[in-house]
């Protein structure tokens, strides 16, 4: 057996072993934090959270959602998909937040895309593209937001991460050269990649730059959807606070977990030092109504109502 043969086998025991590995060392560590929890004063700091928090976290939550739609709109400018964009913009909200609720979000995701486009004719193949099109669009944006953040900010890095300033700079700029490259790599010609037997050509410099730009518009967004909400005296500023997020939203998309429920709060609990344990959990359980739960069940609805007009536009057709 070839070298890359042993290391494709290996590649999900070793994969499911990570996950299961972060998956038990959160939950160990959320049980722990939970022990010591004062519910009451967590209760008490829930409903301290103003009007005003709520609201700006919802006009967070609604941006970020627009910038949902975009990852699927510039694969689908990409592949050059004859779809109209509210469609686009359907397929895009209820695979997200249907996937971030549920976890697994290649499959749930999957399916519901594939269930929107194929009702308009796309082939199954050009959906597979798609979907590999908009997960390139989160990481990209991820590297452009870690590199900025390292490179510009490394002092405030050293307050989460505890390296030093310069290993910090060192990081970031890194990160940023190895983007850049790969930016100039896609421009120069068109680049195919093979992922799991789809051939797939990526986007050029435009497109590519729009991923960039919307992957950390995102996770920019998302980010401070949960700073809006955290208590007014915390003593962290959000450069570091946005990297603390993009930490755990990583270990929580590598733990499989549905919405990353352990491994994020764990991760964030860790990172930040809030004025009180309770008012953190009070913030992050409004995090977790707000950019979960509510757009999980708009999504749900929308599904429903797509469904509802498309069987009556069959009836009136077939009545017609």
């Amino acid at each position: 057996m070839s070298l890359s043969s042993r290391l494709q086998a290996w590649k999900k025991p070793a994969t499911g072993l990570i996950s299961l590995g972060i998956f038990g060392l959160s939950i160990y560590f959320v049980t722990q934090t939970l022990r010591t929890l004062k519910w009451d004063d967590m209760l008490t700091a829930l409903g301290q959270i103003s009007p005003d928090q709520f609201v700006l976290a919802g006009v967070f939550t609604c941006l970020a959602l627009t910038a949902w739609t975009a990852y699927d709109g510039l694969a689908a400018r990409q592949l050059q998909l004859n779809v109209s964009y509210p469609l686009v913009s359907l397929s895009a909200l209820c695979c997200y937040a249907i996937g971030n609720m549920l976890g697994f979000s290649l499959l749930t995701g999957s399916t519901v895309r594939y269930w929107i486009y194929s009702q308009v004719g796309v082939p199954a193949g050009k959906v597979a593209s798609l979907i590999v099109i908009a997960s390139f669009t989160y990481w990209l944006g991820a590297y452009l937001l870690i590199g900025l953040t390292f490179s510009f900010a490394p002092d405030q890095m050293t307050i989460i991460f505890h390296l030093p300033e310069s290993m910090n700079r060192l990081i970031g700029i890194g990160i940023l050269i190895a983007l850049a490259l790969y930016v100039a790599w896609v421009s120069k010609s068109h680049r195919r990649l093979n992922v799991q037997g789809v051939t797939l050509e990526l986007p050029q410099f435009r497109i590519t730059i729009g991923q960039i730009l919307t992957g950390a518009a995102d996770i920019t967004c998302a980010s401070l959807v949960l700073y809006s909400l955290m208590p007014k005296d915390i003593a962290v500023d959000f450069i570091p606070f946005m990297a603390s997020y993009l930490a755990a939203s990583v270990l929580g998309i590598a733990s499989n977990v549905p919405g990353g429920l352990g491994p994020f709060e764990a991760t964030m609990l860790s990172l930040i030092k809030g004025p009180t344990t309770e008012a953190f959990v009070a913030s992050l359980l409004a995090y977790r109504m707000i950019f979960y739960v509510v757009p999980f069940v708009a999504g749900l609805s929308l599904l429903g109502v797509y469904e509802l007009v498309r069987h009556w536009r069959k009836l009136r057709q077939s009545s017609s």
